[in-house]
């Protein structure tokens, strides 16, 4: 099914692109930012970065990503908005807010969508002939894992690496109970096949540990990898960004970093 796509305002910074753009499929909008590498580098690379919960495609976190993997490894980002967040709802919402709307709708079919959506980006932006579509890799963490998984399970093999964590099988009692969706998450997992790097934060107080353990355990990827370090949900040392950037850019590229 084909995808529409409106570009919007373009800037550089430091030879890296940056283009917005609002990608259209079946009467969906979809909000998105395209980063692209210095001109020699055609086509690139692509690499999904998903944000976490009240962030955005512009969260700085994101930017940051995307920036290092334009200017250091040559390969181009993609980051949209997740559902009730960024350029979706008029105004931001509090993570209650966004969740009830979520479950409202229901936890999957959300899901599903983002699923959708982040095909709707990739389908619409690979007219620009600057990237190559046919070489991926996802990463995102807390709810950019929870709809990074599902759509690894989708893409399988389309992908040379995923980066997620955060995110469990398990989940605080602050969230809305409708959010928990085990049996779809551990469902996702065994179908994921790509080479795969999982973070997990040890006093994570959002989505619990051990939780996140289970979901780790079943991952179907012949190859995967466990990070663990101490901190809480939202901690995460330079090393460990440093480290999820290299495992996406050394399997994207072929090349070491």
């Amino acid at each position: 099914m084909r995808s529409d796509i409106e570009w919007l305002d373009e800037h550089v910074v430091d030879g890296v692109a940056e283009r917005s753009f609002r990608a259209t499929r079946s009467g969906r909008r979809v909000p998105g930012v395209l980063w692209l590498p210095p001109p020699g580098v055609v086509p690139a690379p692509v690499v999904l970065v998903g944000h976490g919960g009240s962030g955005h495609k512009h969260s700085a976190g994101v930017v940051e990503h995307a920036r290092w993997f334009a200017g250091r490894a040559g390969c181009a980002a993609i980051a949209i908005d997740g559902p009730y967040h960024g350029e979706r709802v008029p105004a931001p919402m509090a993570a209650e807010q966004y969740q009830a709307r979520i479950v409202e709708v229901g936890s999957e079919v959300v899901l599903d969508r983002m699923v959708g959506d982040w095909k709707a980006a990739l389908d619409a932006v690979a007219v620009c002939g600057r990237v190559d579509v046919g070489r991926l890799a996802y990463l995102g963490m807390s709810m950019g894992a929870r709809y990074g998984l599902a759509l690894a399970a989708e893409l399988k093999d389309r992908l040379a690496a995923v980066v997620i964590g955060k995110f469990g099988l398990r989940q605080c009692a602050a969230m809305h109970p409708g959010m928990a969706a085990p049996a779809r998450a551990a469902a996702d997992a065994a179908r994921v096949t790509a080479p795969l790097l999982f973070h997990i934060q040890d006093d994570d107080e959002v989505f619990p540990a051990d939780g996140q353990r289970e979901l780790f355990n079943l991952i179907g990827s012949i190859s995967k990898h466990l990070v663990t370090e101490p901190g809480r949900h939202a901690g995460t040392t330079p090393t460990a960004i440093t480290g999820w950037r290299i495992f996406i850019a050394e399997r994207l590229t072929g090349q070491e970093i």
